[in-house]
């Protein structure tokens, strides 16, 4: 099969994976935001709920994999089948060994960590005492996730891709089941999703056992930590984490300030930031690990050019895909807000204070997926040296935009800071790569990007003046709009494709040839 045909129905498949888990996501904040409302209660779970989501995003979607496959691509080339099912049984034992010691760690100095992430409500012992008790509660998901993400290389060099990215959908499940049937019969209300996220997290591991022995895995413990193997993929693991940790890190920023703010600050970037994630997990997170085992066997076998070449189709189709999800989330952001959470203890001024931290943070949508990709060819040639002195720069420039500009946009100036940055990780990174594989087809990345960028826009300022009304300020009529909405969103869509098409776009008639031939 052609590569990037293969990387295209990889990254397809995941997508459709992710689009099931991200609308149980958003079936589960909905239901969050109808128990909890935007409150200071939220604002302790979310707080506490930082942790082990930032984990969940390094580990599940991110350095374990960009770590983990390529290594394991190339024990399989290199050393056949049996030398690299015994390199999953090696780091299975490691993990379950190192990871839970991290995680008693962390349950003893929780007061701690809730410290450093929210030190602004040390000012209330009460609302303080129950951030620290939810992070304790929480903590062991980080063993559960880590082990599901080895799965989930471990699959992913076998091209298994669809039922890894569905695993997160069981977490979202049991969530929703602990809030609905759990949240009237605790001691404290807000602990029935602590439980549940803790219960998920096992659950998304489970789920994926049964396609991992399907492919002649067996999970085993194998102590032979002087295993060259393990340690390749530990010398690659901690700059993996934190080079593809630089959005993650900027949240973790922005929720330290962000407890400086008034009450509600937290909880607005959190819905924000979980809006923002539906493109990013279905197209950039897709994408990203669709294309890397890809991209680790041309590197193995010193196949430069057609490193090149799947790069430049990866990135290129990536923007045809999500630089219209930005547009639409910036033109469309209230009645989407409206739509999703405005409804019991959710009043307006929560829709409006989520909408405005969902505008600046969509600005650096484009660039938090096309780092996926530009990372990921970096590790396949198991470079993260260079992608790790980037997020330095990238980090430093978050910071200091924040404290500059949350005082007069308050939180909205927290969603921005982490825009320009994740823009400035994007564009380094890409001139960095351009220079250590000498051309990356730039000029046609660029000219694509311009033609995406023209037809979103001009999409996007039609469906806003369609659908603007006063209808979008109260709750209510939940039918009535989510029908608007999807016909505004369907002739969206229509006229992208159109002005596309007009347009010449490569990308699109790739896509439609593809499906000609389907």
């Amino acid at each position: 099969m052609d590569e990037k045909k293969r990387v295209a129905k990889a990254a397809g498949k995941m997508s459709i994976a992710t689009f099931i888990s991200r609308i149980l996501g958003f079936v589960r904040d909905m239901i969050f935001a109808l128990y909890f409302g935007a409150t200071g209660l939220s604002d302790t779970f979310f707080a506490a709920f930082r942790i082990p989501n930032l984990l969940r995003e390094l580990f599940a979607e991110g350095s374990m994999s960009s770590a983990f496959i390529p290594v394991l691509t190339e024990y399989r080339e290199k050393h056949g089948e049996e030398e690299a099912n015994r390199l999953v049984r090696i780091a299975f034992t490691f993990i379950s060994i190192f990871v839970s010691i991290i995680c008693l760690i962390g349950i003893v100095f929780s007061p701690a960590i809730v410290t450093v992430i929210a030190p602004g409500f040390l000012s209330s012992p009460e609302k303080f005492s129950l951030t620290v008790l939810l992070t304790r509660i929480m903590f062991p998901f980080l063993l559960f996730i880590s082990l599901a993400a080895l799965i989930m290389g471990a699959l992913n060099t076998k091209k298994v891709f669809f039922i890894p990215a569905l695993a997160p959908a069981m977490l979202n499940i049991t969530l929703i089941l602990s809030i609905v049937f759990f949240e009237s019969r605790a001691r404290q209300p807000i602990m029935a999703a602590a439980i549940g996220v803790m219960i998920g997290g096992f659950v998304q591991f489970a789920f994926q056992l049964p396609a991992f022995f399907k492919n002649k895995y067996k999970l085993g413990f194998d102590t032979k930590f002087s295993h060259p193997g393990l340690k390749r993929i530990s010398i690659l693991l901690i700059p993996a984490t934190l080079a593809l940790s630089v959005s993650q890190i900027n949240i973790v920023v922005s929720n330290i300030l962000a407890s400086y703010l008034p009450p509600g600050s937290i909880t607005y970037l959190f819905y924000s930031m979980r809006l923002i994630q539906f493109p990013i997990g279905i197209f950039g997170v897709a994408m990203g690990m669709a294309v890397l085992p890809t991209l680790s066997e041309h590197a193995a076998r010193g196949e430069l050019d057609k490193l090149r070449d799947d790069f430049s189709f990866a990135l290129r189709l990536l923007f045809f895909i999500t630089v219209p999800s930005m547009a639409g989330l910036i033109f469309l952001r209230e009645p989407v807000v409206n739509i999703l959470f405005q409804r019991g203890k959710w009043d307006y001024a929560a829709t409006i204070g989520t909408s405005q931290a969902l505008l600046f943070y969509s600005l650096g949508i484009w660039a938090i997926v096309g780092v996926r990709v530009v990372t990921a060819s970096f590790y396949s040639m198991q470079d993260t040296k260079t992608p790790v002195k980037i997020a330095v720069i990238a980090m430093t420039t978050n910071i200091i935009l924040s404290l500059f500009l949350m005082n007069p946009l308050k939180h909205s100036g927290l969603a921005l800071a982490n825009a320009v940055a994740s823009s400035v990780n994007f564009s380094i990174l890409f001139f960095m790569l351009r220079k250590k594989l000498g051309n990356v087809d730039g000029k046609n990345i660029t000219v694509s990007f311009i033609k995406i960028s023209l037809a979103s826009a001009v999409t996007g300022l039609i469906s806003w003046f369609i659908i603007r009304g006063d209808m979008w300020t109260h709750g209510g009529k939940t039918i009535e709009k989510a029908e608007i909405l999807t016909g505004v969103i369907a002739l969206y869509i229509a006229v992208y494709i159109f002005i596309m098409h007009l347009l010449g776009s490569e990308e699109l008639k790739y896509l439609i040839n593809m499906r000609k031939k389907r």
